[in-house]
């Protein structure tokens, strides 16, 4: 089978723009969650929407509607870790620890009481994207365009508050808005994320795009358009070779991400060692 053939296949195109919109997306907001040490609130929230996606499950959702049934909590967890970590006076960790620790705990309830772990939650896990159907598609476009609407609306902002916030908001910004408003669009690019790489990888697609046009770029914006080309170019790779080879997809993806970073992170030792 050749490359062109593969679009021949309608889940797969659905696959591959779905997967693509979604990387971008990570990317971008990686750069900004790695920069500011806020790289785990994908895993806690990741961890919120098992226990969201599960309780709209319990609920009776159909498979296609759980996003939209996961949203609304995970959106209310990401602004609870806020407020836990403004409020109760601890760490941004700790308060990402309690809100995916009572999340996961939620998923697991629920899924006992529904009689186990049925194979839509299990999909939700480890993801499935190759199952994606035309409603998904549309709920990502759709997100896609809100999350890089906002992001260009507060870019400056967002970049502010990235590299000196006490300085940011000396300036006149509201740090408190902007940091609510970049959780928030983490939390609704988690539940994008879910059918890519499932819930349980959804942290190292925020990642290792970022931190592996971090080896290189030289400006903020380089590395975000580098991490964004990085992003999607694992997930295109990822599927292509996931359907070649019969892997699941999701894993294969972030393997892909992360010979993406060690071969950027040997490079760049390299490249020391050979001006030292």
């Amino acid at each position: 089978m050749t490359f062109s053939e593969i679009f021949q296949y309608g889940f797969l195109v659905r696959a591959l723009i779905a997967g693509s919109l979604v990387a971008a997306l990570c990317a971008i907001l990686g750069v900004f969650l790695v920069l500011r040490r806020l790289s785990l609130i994908g895993d806690g929230l990741a961890h919120v929407t098992f226990g969201s996606v599960a309780l709209a499950l319990f609920l009776g959702f159909r498979s296609a509607y759980a996003t939209l049934g996961a949203i609304p909590a995970v959106l209310l967890a990401a602004f609870g870790i806020l407020k836990l970590a403004e409020r109760a006076r601890i760490y941004g960790d700790a308060a990402i620890g309690i809100v995916s620790s009572v999340g996961i705990a939620v998923g697991i309830m629920l899924a006992s009481l529904a009689g186990g772990f049925n194979i839509d939650l299990f999909s939700y896990l480890f993801g499935n994207i190759l199952s994606i159907s035309r409603f998904e598609l549309s709920q990502t476009v759709i997100l896609f365009v809100v999350v890089v609407a906002t992001v260009i609306l507060f870019y400056h902002d967002l970049l502010a508050i990235t590299f000196d916030e006490e300085l940011a908001r000396t300036s006149g910004i509201r740090a408190d808005r902007i940091n609510t408003v970049l959780v928030l669009l983490t939390a609704l690019t988690v539940v994008l994320a879910m059918k890519v790489v499932g819930i349980m990888l959804i942290s190292a697609l925020l990642i290792l795009p970022a931190v592996t046009s971090l080896q290189f770029a030289r400006g903020f914006r380089v590395a975000m358009v580098l991490a964004v080309l990085l992003g999607v170019l694992s997930v295109v790779a990822g599927i292509v070779i996931s359907f070649l080879g019969n892997l699941p997809t999701g894993a294969t993806i972030i393997l892909v991400n992360f010979t993406f970073f060690a071969a950027a992170f040997a490079l760049r030792h390299l490249r020391y060692l050979a001006g030292a």
